[in-house]
């Protein structure tokens, strides 16, 4: 019988050495797919980057009008927790005999809420 079990990882790359591990130490093992929060890449970028802040004009005897442009780095409060996270779900479909062994390799990579259903 096939099973499926699936489990959550706090970053990709520890989702993806989990199932290399997965699939190297595990028999009956027939696939291993991972889904994880593409916009957090961009969100990653956006917070490296600079945010400007232009002052409004204003009305001076010496000058006619002034506008002044503040330039500071992003911070991370801009973007929203649920685009900066980078959470994880491996999906390992198996034989329902290697269930067990699949899990106990999981546990010892670091997984969340692992599940399975058959």
């Amino acid at each position: 019988m096939i099973s499926r079990v699936t489990a959550e990882f706090e970053s990709p790359e520890l989702a993806e050495l989990a199932m290399k591990r997965v699939k190297e130490s595990v028999d009956y093992v027939y696939s291993a797919k991972m889904i994880y929060n593409r916009i957090s890449d961009k969100a990653l970028k956006l917070s490296r980057g600079t945010s400007f802040s232009i002052i409004p004009t204003y009305y001076n005897t010496n000058t006619n009008f002034l506008t002044a442009v503040m330039e500071s780095p992003a911070s991370r409060d801009i973007i929203p927790e649920p685009a900066r996270s980078r959470k994880t779900s491996a999906c390992i479909i198996c034989g329902s005999a290697a269930v067990d062994n699949v899990i106990s390799v999981l546990n010892s990579m670091g997984a969340l809420n692992i599940r399975f259903a058959q």
